[in-house]
């Protein structure tokens, strides 16, 4: 069953308040809010909270006149339970302090951090400017811009999935070949 099936399926069910969407999306997507909450100093309570608050938010957007799911209501859900999450962990219980002199003794490995971020970014740019322009505007559309290989293949026009699949694994290889001859 392709996203846009399921995600009608699942808007309709939610819409009749029907338990099958929730059960559905409980059992396929929960995983990952567990993995995120746990792995950020929550716990499956926590994670259990956070994940049927994101259903409730969902249920409410479902009756709004402009929702549209323009991904995966999986990616949706988590993208909300992680935002939740986040926003919980801001809050004074779980705030971090950091001693007053925390930046000028790391002072040194920050500015390194800092420094090697930009220049994984920098070469990312480089490589991505340096592939032809049709595998930049697939690469853009396919990671950037999140669409489907679906919609990647209406976009461009290819006779098949496997086609447009083809294709994306060439342009990466582009990258992958300039990024082999960098001497960085």
């Amino acid at each position: 069953m392709d996203r846009k099936t399921t995600n009608t399926l699942a808007i309709e069910d939610f819409k009749k308040n029907s338990n099958v969407a929730f059960a559905i999306l409980y059992q396929k997507y929960f995983v990952y809010t567990k993995k995120f909450v746990l792995n950020n100093r929550g716990n499956l309570e926590d994670a259990e909270d956070i994940f049927q608050d994101a259903l409730v938010i969902l249920y409410e957007k479902l009756f709004t006149d402009d929702f549209k799911a323009h991904t995966c209501l999986g990616y949706y859900i988590s993208g909300i339970s992680k935002n939740l999450w986040l926003k919980k962990l801001r809050n004074k219980e779980f705030l971090i302090e950091i001693p007053e002199n925390y930046y000028a003794t790391h002072q040194e490995e920050i500015n390194l951090a800092i420094e090697n971020e930009r220049d994984y970014w920098d070469k990312l740019n480089g490589y991505i400017n340096s592939i032809s322009t049709h595998c930049k505007n697939l690469i853009q559309d396919i990671f950037m811009k999140n669409k489907s290989i679906e919609e990647i293949q209406t976009k461009y026009q290819y006779s098949s999935k496997h086609n447009a699949q083809n294709q994306k694994h060439k342009c990466v290889e582009q990258i992958r070949k300039i990024k082999n001859n960098d001497n960085f």
